[in-house]
């Protein structure tokens, strides 16, 4: 082989291993095959652009946000008031089992559960107090009357269908990396009254509660060889009663385009990009 002709093939193929180091995880990340399950923590009810309007689920919801990052492919089942036994029965009688999505193929699954199994969101509304106390009734008082805290048993009830859940999940994609989302963080120490309109002790009560379900999920996770991605760390200083601008979660009265005590957009691509991260 003459040398002009042997130093050619040389740089032709010094360049090809060179783009094939630098295609080779955007091919790699292409292959991603990534189905997103859960409740309205996860769908993005209300937030432009909703993509499906009987599961209230957003086109820029966590999961698109996480698969845009990742370049995979994404099928997103996340519903609005998904509760465990929607993962193998039809919501609202019609919307698929969220576990039909499952495939041997699927290499991603991520998982947000739990707040409407444990009735968080309906008690977190019925906290409210538009009067300062003592004109009122606190709802700390109410769910935890006789000595037994009900949101706290409801949550300890539900941890063995949310492990039985990420078991079935494994069965059915057997190669897929699973991660659990918890919650976020909603509302500050003492909360701020009367901006999101619950009594600072019902404030810290109902935090604590979300924090108690967290550990839940957490728990879980360990047991059953998912991950936890950490939500609630992140998310502090950005809950409903930070500016109108660095809020990830809105309160009663939301101040973007979200539904009341859920995620917003800006959220949602700050949780995105966290699962991302996780998932990576």
């Amino acid at each position: 082989m003459d040398r002009p002709r042997g130093r050619l093939l040389a740089a032709v193929g010094a360049v090809t291993v060179l783009l094939a180091g630098v295609l080779a995880p955007s091919a790699q990340a292409a292959s991603i095959e990534y189905v997103a399950l859960g409740d309205s923590s996860a769908a993005g009810p209300l937030i432009p652009w909703q993509i499906d309007l009987a599961c209230l689920r957003s086109g820029v919801n966590y999961p698109h946000v996480a698969a845009q990052q990742l370049g995979a492919r994404l099928t997103d089942v996340t519903c609005s008031g998904a509760v465990v036994p929607d993962f193998t029965g039809k919501q609202f009688g019609f919307v698929a089992p969220q576990f039909s999505a499952l495939k041997s193929t699927t290499d991603l699954v991520t998982v947000a559960i739990g707040g409407n199994d444990t009735g968080l969101v309906t008690a977190a509304l019925s906290c409210i107090n538009v009067l300062p106390a003592p004109l009122g009734t606190s709802c700390k008082a109410r769910f935890t009357a006789g000595g037994k805290d009900q949101l706290a048993a409801r949550i300890t009830e539900t941890g063995p269908a949310v492990g039985a859940a990420l078991e079935r999940i494994h069965e059915l994609a057997p190669h897929a990396k699973v991660l659990v989302t918890g919650c976020g963080t909603y509302v500050r120490p003492n909360g701020c009254y009367p901006l999101v309109p619950v009594w600072p002790e019902d404030a810290n009560y109902l935090q604590a509660t979300v924090d108690r379900l967290n550990t839940m999920l957490a728990r879980e996770a360990a047991a059953h060889d998912a991950q936890y991605v950490d939500l609630r760390t992140p998310s502090i200083g950005h809950d409903a009663c930070a500016p109108v601008g660095s809020r990830w979660l809105e309160g009663l009265i939301p101040s973007s385009i979200a539904a009341p005590l859920h995620p917003s957009a800006q959220g949602m691509a700050a949780f995105g990009d966290l699962v991302a991260k996780a998932a990576r």
